[in-house]
């Protein structure tokens, strides 16, 4: 009976809101916030310097396939890379979209929860309210794919087997998740001046009560391939709903290593009266706290980012404030993308380089050990189950300037040569060749010289050129530094 009378009402405030709509007209539609120090803050209107970065960007290519990934393939870094998620948390370089992860846009990854805003969110940030391709929004989850928001000439829709396709894109890994996920893929392209700079990614929101397999795909999985590759990552909430479940906990276990790039958005923050917002933004960071073991707390900005005007008698000024901080920490990103990609090559070089001066140890500990009777499925055996006998790991340390922190997990390398026989790999002393030089050289020249040049170049604002080698050639036979003389 009760149920009977509470859907009654529930109908017949329908039926008032209906009524004041006809009656009111205009009275009854929100006010459009004024949408100007977006594009203020963002400097949209201003005009880039395409030639300086587009020459900036083939230089950063050049150095990477001529430098970096001859290693990368001598030693199969790739390979070790699915083995060892978790001891380099970052982005990673894929086989088949490198030039695609060079070129591609800074990524802005947004996350959180069900229905706190994140969809409305990009829809005030790029003027899609009201629009035929506008994000669906709604009070429930609305939200089931994974929406990728990027340029093109039109405005257009693209599935996500198509853009899993294209070569030339930066999504060809996500095929590795499977049909099923595909299908819950999509992107939207449209010429718009901002999406000329940053890509956006929307998420489906958070369901505490879902389990992973409901969903058909490794959801999990998924958020952390985009964790990897974005620049800058939003996680939204509702003040309403803090519930800080099992799902967030695990999301927040992949954020771990990328807290530099965390910001957290206490969104729809004009819903409560000041005190109240208080109260809320301590419990927010009482949730958080066990979830973010660092030093210093990702940055939190509070305000309501949807194309409507704030609620009467709330901190309006503060909101606008707010809204302008976080708006500067965007254009950030967007004005330091070429310095971030160089320093991403940078230290995906340095990662390489260690994994080939850790698999010439390995090589050279098997030749050594090795006897005309000795068995060498066992005795290789014997050293990738313990390294630390044969000072492997330390020997790299004691003979290079690689810092123990930056060493990979030794685990990683068990189930590496697992499937990577040590029969298949050569020392480093016969990777050198008299017209390409010596795979070592040439990878600690990119990280120690061509690469800081390259970013003191764009940050002095010089055009980026080529090297006194490669403009006149140096017609000096390489040096071997691991020949015996």
């Amino acid at each position: 009976m009760k149920g009977t009378v509470l859907i009654c009402c529930f109908f017949s405030l329908l039926q008032l809101q209906a009524t004041a709509e006809e009656e009111g007209g205009d009275d009854f539609i929100s006010v459009l916030r004024d949408r100007s120090h977006i594009d203020e803050t963002l400097r949209l209107a201003t005009e880039e310097k395409a030639g300086d970065y587009a020459a900036a960007l083939e230089r950063l290519r050049k150095i990477y396939h001529t430098s970096i990934r001859p290693m990368e393939q001598a030693y199969k870094y790739n390979e070790l890379r699915q083995h060892e998620i978790s001891a380099y948390p970052g982005r990673t370089l894929g086989d088949s979209s490198t030039d695609g992860e060079i070129t591609s846009k800074p990524m802005v990854l947004f996350l959180g929860p069900w229905s706190v805003g994140k969809s409305s969110m990009i829809n005030y940030l790029l003027g899609m309210n009201d629009s035929p391709y506008q994000l669906y929004t709604g009070a429930e989850p609305t939200t089931s794919e994974f929406t990728v928001i990027m340029h093109g000439e039109k405005i257009r829709s693209v599935e996500g087997i198509v853009m899993a396709a294209d070569s030339s894109r930066s999504f060809s890994p996500l095929e590795k998740f499977g049909q099923t996920f595909l299908e819950k893929l999509i992107g939207i392209e449209m010429p718009h001046k901002l999406l000329e700079r940053v890509t956006f990614v929307d998420t489906p929101g958070i369901i505490e009560n879902r389990k992973q397999q409901e969903r058909g795909y490794p959801f999990n999985d998924v958020c952390q391939w985009f964790i990897d590759r974005a620049d800058l990552i939003f996680v939204v909430f509702d003040p309403t709903k803090l519930d800080v479940g099992l799902e967030l906990e695990m999301l927040f276990r992949q954020l771990k290593g990328r807290e530099s790039q965390i910001r957290i958005i206490l969104n729809k923050a004009d819903n409560l009266a000041t005190q109240d917002l208080m109260r809320v933004y301590g419990a927010l960071f009482w949730s958080l706290a066990p979830l973010i073991n660092v030093t210093e707390p990702p940055r939190v900005y509070v305000s309501s980012f949807w194309p409507y005007d704030y609620a009467p008698d709330t901190s309006r000024e503060l909101f606008k404030r707010e809204e302008i901080s976080l708006l500067e920490d965007l254009n950030q990103v967007i004005e330091n993308r070429m310095e971030n990609k160089i320093a991403f090559i940078r230290q995906h070089g340095i990662r390489v380089r260690i994994h080939g001066l850790l698999v010439d140890r390995y090589v050279q500990t098997f030749k050594e050990k090795m006897s005309y009777f000795s068995d060498p499925e066992l005795v290789f055996k014997e050293i990738v189950d313990d390294p630390d006998k044969f000072y492997i790991f330390k020997s790299i340390l004691a003979k290079t300037n690689v810092s123990k922190f930056d060493l990979p997990n030794r685990d990683a390398y068990r189930d590496f040569f697992g499937v990577n026989p040590i029969t298949n790999f050569k020392p480093l002393t016969a990777q050198c060749s008299y017209m390409g030089g010596c795979l070592l050289e040439k990878i600690e020249r990119a990280i120690t010289n061509e690469l800081p040049a390259l970013l003191s170049s764009i940050n002095s604002g010089k055009q980026p050129g080529l090297s006194s080698c490669e403009a006149t050639g140096c017609g000096e036979k390489p040096k071997n530094r691991y020949r015996k003389n």
